[in-house]
């Protein structure tokens, strides 16, 4: 473990007769590491947050509401004095018409013990294909910030950890230098028993 002294800021970039060649590589190595960090996981955010919230955006407008009708009874019983948004609900087979005037069918959440023919609610593509009902405006905003700057951070971790590679190399460089330099002249420094 190295001794160290006070904290001191900027002290890479102080004037110091000691100074090695080794240290003003590490220090402008260090700067580039932060300064790319920074800018590669900006980048990646804002390109992934952009992304991210244009395809919802997209999503919102394609994606229609259409009526589909139960193709069979619901499974189970509707409870009479449940309230509604409480009622069990069940997976059951509903048809509906595209816009194209092609058929499709797919199994949706329904209350429980619904009729057959009941009208449900189901989303779908362009194409007629069942999807989820598309988030909201606000919700897309917040899914769009949290996947952004999981991938920023993702992004970020990239050049950090390659540059902590690059100082341990030059760490070990310069060591090996200090052994070097050693062995030539610490002899010079006192008697050696023999």
């Amino acid at each position: 473990m190295a001794l160290r002294g006070p904290k001191v800021w900027l002290w890479r970039w102080r004037r110091n007769p000691l100074k090695r060649r080794a240290d003003r590589v590490e220090a402008w190595v260090v700067l580039g590491v932060w300064m790319l960090t920074v800018f590669v996981g900006v980048l990646a955010w804002t390109t992934v947050s952009r992304s991210v919230a244009d395809g919802l955006a997209r999503e919102r407008v394609e994606w229609r509401p259409l009526v589909a009708r139960l193709a069979e009874r619901a499974p189970g019983t509707a409870s009479e004095n449940a309230p509604v948004s409480r009622a069990e609900h069940v997976w059951a087979t509903a048809r509906w018409t595209a816009a194209d005037g092609s058929e499709h069918s797919g199994q949706l959440r329904v209350p429980a013990g619904s009729a057959a023919g009941a009208p449900v609610t189901v989303w779908t593509d362009p194409e007629g294909r069942q999807v989820t009902r598309p988030v909201t405006e606000s919700q897309a905003r917040v899914r769009a910030f949290l996947t952004g700057g999981v991938a920023g951070l993702c992004a970020a971790a990239v050049p950090l950890v390659a540059g902590r590679a690059l100082r341990g190399r030059l760490e070990c460089r310069r060591i090996d230098q200090w052994d070097a330099e050693w062995s030539r002249f610490g002899p010079m420094w006192g008697r050696t028993t023999g």
